[in-house]
């Protein structure tokens, strides 16, 4: 909640990279993409760790990832579509920061990633059925995870950035005031 991180989270292909790169500059915040950092740090792509080191590990490396970001400041970070999937990412990016859910339609989604190969989980699933019904499988942990939700259907990346930018405020002002009301009400009931 201190350094104000804003975590971009949604399903594959609903512009979390795209949108993190127009608030890094509009806003001049720093951006981490999860998954480049991760690939970087492993010396392969993420569909290789997929392979020799499997999913499980995967996500572990993205756990540690979240959990190194707490020593940053002021960061637009865009997330892996799994990550919160894992109930403890969630924990550690609300310690951070706002989680911020973009959505889009299936369609949309289909064609945002239709033809591209470095998605692990849509090889030989790359179809409008198969991502229906992921995308409604991880529906569930996208809502109780997200403090904003958002959709990009239909918006420019400005309109987006400056909806993200200016609710991750408001949020912001709305947990600090809970902050205060905790720390008040426990300065008066001890």
């Amino acid at each position: 909640m201190e350094n104000g991180h804003i975590f971009l989270i949604g399903f594959m292909g609903a512009g979390k990279s795209t949108v993190a790169k127009t608030i890094r500059r509009l806003y001049g915040m720093q951006y981490l993409e999860m998954d480049k950092k991760i690939a970087d740090e492993a010396g392969m792509s993420i569909s290789e760790i997929f392979q020799e080191k499997g999913e499980e590990a995967f996500r572990k490396m993205e756990t540690g990832l979240i959990r190194r970001l707490a020593g940053e400041k002021n960061m637009v970070v865009s997330c892996g579509g799994g990550v919160p999937m894992r109930a403890e990412n969630v924990e550690e990016m609300r310690k951070q920061g706002t989680i911020v859910w973009l959505t889009a339609s299936p369609e949309t989604i289909f064609g945002r990633v239709r033809g591209r190969h470095h998605r692990p989980l849509l090889e030989g699933h790359m179809n409008l059925d198969y991502i229906s019904s992921l995308m409604e499988e991880r529906r569930p942990k996208y809502e109780k995870a997200a403090d904003i939700q958002i959709s990009t259907d239909g918006k420019t990346l400005e309109e987006i950035a400056a909806e993200i930018y200016q609710r991750t405020a408001q949020n912001k002002l709305y947990k600090n005031s809970e902050c205060t009301g905790a720390e008040q009400s426990q300065k008066h009931n001890p």
